[in-house]
């Protein structure tokens, strides 16, 4: 059977991954069930469900204000989803260990669906911004589950040795689906003289964005899951709310250093506001934003990648990794932004209630390849922030439970974050003002984490540092320092 032992029940160490404790192995299934139930094979299907959901709405507001000519509707919109996101993701972990990843997962992406509809409804009626205000504020609740849900099963179906390879083949497969939008995007409006989306742009990812509804419902559970070292991957009791609820509680109590990356998980996500309101939705028209949007995808994809590899390099020891990781990064967001200064010193937000005298540029005018090709490293940067900090969390455990709650508070710091910057985008904060607060965050973030890699990241995870909170056979919550002694 595929669940047949081959070990005693104490335990063996086969050497192929990097946890410091001994395991019981399982023969994994071979042919077609082999394949599907491979880890790698589902980590890929929960990357399709974020390229029909997540992904398409990255494609969406990646051409600034949602494809509207107005960015204050979609603006607030994003205030309000970011911020019902910040909530939901705080409480998405202890829900997701409750119901399991693909419910919550199947939760989680109904509300891309309506959210996208929101547009389409605004497209035909143009007084019905608060209806996509109100999406929004439902798409928040759904994402916080979906997000929380995929990081919990990303960072635990992979040995140590391979979550870099998988943080990167789920973000590979995710930001395809902005790169598929924002093809499809580019093609209907190639020829629009107006400077937002036609109908038909919305229809289309209305329809891939139910698609990827469904697909939860083909996954395999987490319990079957059999890595590819022999281990099983550790799934959630399911026990009362008040446990759960708990156990976040003591997910940062006994491993404070998490604290140390609030600053890197609050940074993550505010960069997008002024790069796809105040640069993309700024500077160019509906041809040329679709364009800057396609290639911003397609650098997150190769920006994964190389990422990826940097950081599961098996040759060097983890700790190095780590730090050559952060270095990249670092060099990298300093690059970027020096060189993004120089364009944003050019303009300014306009006033309120004057006309906007900003020239925008189209595809073949002079100076547009040199901002373009900012705009890749726009995305190239995004996608190395997001998968080092993955992975970080990853390096800290390997307990899907502990790591349902980790990516948790990371998708909730992190939709305050962006909560706080579509408001201040709302409220008509000057262009330079949101370029230099994103500038200041990113270098804050990465500064803080630096001790953090130092002070907790190993060249092994043992198995005390993935005990989180568990339950005696009375129903006692018994805390870490209990399973230790």
């Amino acid at each position: 059977m595929a669940d047949e032992k081959t070990a005693s029940e104490k335990g063996v160490d086969n050497g192929n991954s990097d946890t410091g404790s001994q395991q019981a192995i399982y023969v994994r299934p071979k042919g077609l069930r082999g394949f599907y139930s491979h880890p790698r094979t589902q980590v890929a299907m929960v990357g399709l469900v974020c390229f029909m959901c997540p992904g398409l709405f990255n494609a969406l507001n990646g051409l600034g204000a949602g494809g509207q000519v107005d960015s204050k509707t979609s603006a607030t919109s994003n205030s309000i989803l970011y911020g019902t996101f910040a909530v939901a993701a705080f409480f998405a972990g202890s829900i997701n260990n409750k119901l399991g990843s693909r419910l919550t997962l199947l939760l989680g992406t109904s509300g891309y669906a309506l959210y996208i509809g929101s547009y389409l409804t605004m497209n035909i009626h143009p007084t019905s911004g608060g209806f996509v205000i109100g999406a929004g504020a439902v798409l928040g609740i759904c994402a916080g589950l979906l997000w929380t849900a995929q990081g919990s099963i990303m960072l635990s179906y992979p040995t140590e040795g391979q979550k870099g390879q998988y943080i990167s083949i789920f973000w590979g497969i995710f930001n395809l689906g902005s790169v598929v939008g924002a093809a499809v995007s580019l093609g209907l409006n190639f020829q629009s003289s107006a400077n937002s989306v036609g109908n038909g742009t919305y229809i289309a990812f209305l329809i891939l964005t139910m698609i990827g509804v469904l697909i939860p419902l083909c996954m395999v559970d987490p319990h079957k899951i059999i890595r590819t070292d022999g281990t099983k991957v550790t799934t959630p009791r399911h026990p009362s709310w008040k446990v759960e609820i708990y156990g976040l509680w003591v997910a940062v109590k006994t491993d404070p250093l998490i604290i140390m990356l609030f600053p890197m998980f609050f940074a993550s996500n505010w960069f997008y506001t002024w790069q796809f309101n105040a640069y993309n939705g700024a500077l160019f028209d509906i041809k040329a934003r679709s364009l800057n949007n396609l290639v911003y995808w397609i650098a997150q994809i190769v920006g994964s990648i190389l990422m990826g590899l940097i950081l599961d390099q098996k040759k060097f020891s983890r700790r190095f990794r780590a730090f050559t990781g952060w270095t990249v990064l670092f060099a990298v967001v300093w690059a970027v932004h020096i060189w993004a200064f120089f364009y944003q010193r050019q303009y300014s937000r306009p006033a309120e209630g004057t006309a906007n005298t900003i020239a925008r540029f189209s595809i073949g005018d002079p100076g547009y390849a040199p901002r373009i090709i900012l705009y890749l490293f726009f995305g190239l940067v995004d996608a190395m922030w997001q998968i080092t900090a993955y992975w970080i969390m990853g390096a800290m455990s390997n307990d899907p439970n502990k790591l349902a709650h980790f990516t948790g508070l990371y998708k909730s710091i992190q939709s305050t974050g962006a909560a706080a910057v579509w408001a201040l985008d709302g409220a008509t904060l000057p262009y330079m003002d949101m370029f230099l607060s994103t500038w200041i965050l990113l270098v804050v973030g990465l500064g803080l984490a630096l001790p953090m890699l130092y002070l907790r990241v190993k060249d092994q995870t043992d198995l005390e540092d993935e005990a989180l909170a568990r339950m005696d056979d009375s129903g006692k919550i018994v805390a870490v320092e209990e399973v230790k002694t």
